[in-house]
């Protein structure tokens, strides 16, 4: 298999989050990932892609949000960032501590370490925040 790159520039509006879904999913289908691994493609970019949207940029549309999309014959590399002031995903709260087991937020990262193979968050040197995320076949 030939590497594959899509990369698109999204505005920080709630409608940008399907685009980037549908994306990605059409990327890991063509990269031959499975039902299981699209699914968990779909719902890891889901909430990076929300969390970019309304954490990040804030639903500023002056701010953009940035998905990368890059399949090889292994492995699906997902990239997006946003140009907020960024955060420590060790400080987010443990959705499954007893506390916290009946908030109606705080579930994205948990689901994007839960359903991608690896997940990191590094600042871009140009500001924001870049979450990269891989899937293997």
């Amino acid at each position: 298999m030939t590497e594959e790159t899509v990369e698109l520039i999204l505005p920080s509006r709630i409608e940008a989050i399907n685009e980037a879904v549908t994306a990605a999913t059409d990327a890991a289908r063509r990269a031959g990932l499975g039902d299981d691994a699209l699914f968990g493609v779909e719902m890891a970019v889901r909430e990076a892609v929300t969390n970019a949207v309304l954490h990040g940029n804030r639903e500023d549309e002056g701010k953009p949000v940035e998905l990368g999309l890059t399949s090889s014959g292994s492995e699906l590399v997902i990239t997006i960032r946003d140009r907020g002031e960024g955060f420590d995903p060790g400080a987010v709260d443990d959705p499954t501590a007893e506390q916290n087991l009946l908030k109606t937020s705080g579930r994205g990262i948990l689901f994007m370490r839960n359903f991608m193979d690896e997940v990191r968050w590094e600042p871009h040197p140009q500001g924001g925040m870049v979450v990269r995320m891989s899937k293997k076949r």
